[in-house]
């Protein structure tokens, strides 16, 4: 791995090297762009400098959609900022990070969470660090935490997938994946023009009003979504993420495996809300479970209460760790 790239951003200020002409970072700081055996990847970070570090350093993970982007944890990233050392980064296919037309896997996404820590380290030393995802890229980061343990502190999980449907919990390290959906999503026909149709602002509105379970949305999320969305090569990553090749079918023998602190928090309302296998980490003594009355992207809606539980948490699973204020 090596840096490519790193400014202190100003978002309303021209970017220079790789950053993409129409579209802002999704989070401030200063981005670093690494590149990494998955491509370049762009980081984010924010908070306390390696210099003036008083806490363990934090890294954020957003989900996997046909907008997905560091955007989606910037409330979570802004409040921790105050307080310690935070990192994001863009996944690859996704914000300003690379866009090729390649394999987009769970293996990928995995090796580029492995990547983000491994920068994380780099600037605040080879600690381990804590890490918080979200939706499908819990998958990624559980499984990264299986092969990598020593680089984990704890590991939070909000809105996981895995935990719905018919119980994925084969043995080998497989995904859904399925070529004859990429085959037919990627047609030359129709494969721009079905993107633009799924990426047209009422059809993204439409699944942040199911994501939220309500018309109350984050209209800033609705602009930076169709923004990123509309960005050179955006098409490629969704439709492997269709198609299923970012689904593991192991993964609940994955999440059984965690040894780790693990703090889950899962919303009550909107399509994202079968945790039917939950039953099969529920009541160990390293899990932490809890619900808030809100849709999958919580901490949009209820920020002082996700982050006061997950403070709780570290409190109790981490009592080690170096105290973090909250406002």
């Amino acid at each position: 791995m090596s840096v490519t790239n790193s400014e202190t951003l100003d978002t309303t200020k021209a970017r220079q090297g790789h950053a993409r002409s129409s579209l802002a970072n999704p989070v401030g700081g200063t981005r670093t762009d690494i590149a990494t055996k998955v491509g370049r990847l762009a980081t984010y970070s924010l908070g306390f400098t390696a210099s003036e570090e008083t806490t363990r350093p934090l890294l954020l993970v957003h989900s996997i959609n046909a907008a997905g982007s560091a955007f989606e944890i910037k409330t979570l990233y802004d409040h921790y900022a105050k307080h310690r050392p935070v990192h994001a980064v863009d996944l690859p296919g996704f914000g300003q990070s690379d866009r090729d037309d390649r394999e987009y896997t769970a293996r990928m996404m995995t090796d580029a969470v492995h990547a983000a820590i491994a920068r994380v380290q780099d600037v605040h030393g080879s600690q381990p660090i804590d890490v918080i995802a979200l939706s499908l890229s819990c998958e990624f980061a559980a499984r990264a935490a299986t092969e990598k343990p020593e680089s984990f502190h704890t590991l939070g999980l909000i809105s996981p997938t895995g935990f719905e449907g018919k119980a994925r919990d084969e043995r080998a390290p497989t995904t859904r994946g399925q070529s004859w959906l990429l085959g037919t999503l990627r047609f030359k026909l129709w494969d721009e023009g079905f993107f633009k149709l799924l990426t047209a602002r009422p059809v993204i509105r439409k699944f942040l009003e199911k994501a939220w379970g309500s018309k109350q949305i984050d209209e800033s999320m609705l602009d930076y979504d169709y923004h990123t969305t509309h960005q050179p090569g955006a098409r490629y990553a969704p439709y492997y993420f269709v198609a299923g090749f970012m689904f593991s079918k192991d993964i609940l023998n994955i999440y059984e495996s965690l040894r780790l602190p693990v703090w889950m928090a899962l919303g009550t309302r909107g399509d994202f809300v079968d945790y039917r296998h939950k039953s099969r980490v529920a009541g160990r003594s390293n899990w932490t479970i809890v619900k808030f009355e809100a849709g999958a992207l919580m901490h949009f809606e209820v920020l002082d209460q996700v982050v006061k539980s997950y403070d709780q948490f570290l409190a109790v699973s981490a009592p080690n760790d170096t105290p973090v204020a909250t406002a």
